[in-house]
């Protein structure tokens, strides 16, 4: 996956298929759209020149919505229903699965409660993850600094991106945010 910053939106470019991938914009422009968008990116705009489209543009809102309650007596909400963090995470479905597995768990007891709290806990790291890509869209050099801590530091950008994806403890979240946060310092 690619991600570029521009001034107006992110632009995100994830392989689909063997010959085909997804072009994706971020904006709070509601009426940005992507050919306008690409002038801000001209190296991606020259890569996609004479590009065929597989699909028509399509657009959404996304927005990010804690509920209080996500279950009540025998009516469960999971997945995008049950609030959702911004799509720049990428974990909409990612998340919706793991709720929808929370969910079946709690099923035969009839309890919904203990849900209640794992859904809670499973909306605390893409919570978390997406205030922080949020932090960078408005500081330039913040995010100029991360970008040249990632490209000198490769493996920590892996480590980082394994924290993003939940493949990494508390105690790694910690340890590699304290990682970047020296590197900022340094770079």
């Amino acid at each position: 996956m690619e991600l570029h910053w521009g001034s107006r939106g992110q632009l995100y470019i994830t392989p689909v298929g063997l010959e085909q991938v997804c072009v994706a914009l971020i904006s709070r422009d509601p009426w940005l759209r992507l050919d306008e968008a690409l002038q801000d990116f001209p190296d991606v705009s020259q890569r996609l020149r004479g590009v065929e489209h597989g699909s028509v543009e399509r657009g959404a809102t996304s927005v990010t919505r804690r509920l209080a309650r996500v279950a009540n007596g025998r009516v469960a909400l999971i997945g995008d229903a049950s609030g959702g963090v911004d799509a720049i995470t990428g974990e909409g479905l990612c998340l919706a699965f793991k709720q929808a597995d929370a969910l079946a768990d709690c099923l035969p007891s009839g309890d919904l409660r203990p849900y209640q709290a794992q859904h809670r806990r499973l909306a605390r790291r893409p919570a978390l993850m997406s205030d922080l890509m949020l932090l960078l869209e408005h500081r330039h050099r913040l995010r100029a600094r991360v970008m040249r801590a990632f490209a000198s530091e490769p493996k920590l950008f892996a480590r980082m991106l394994a924290t993003h994806v939940g493949a990494t403890s508390p105690l790694d979240f910690a340890e590699n945010g304290l990682a970047l946060g020296w590197k900022l310092l340094t770079v």
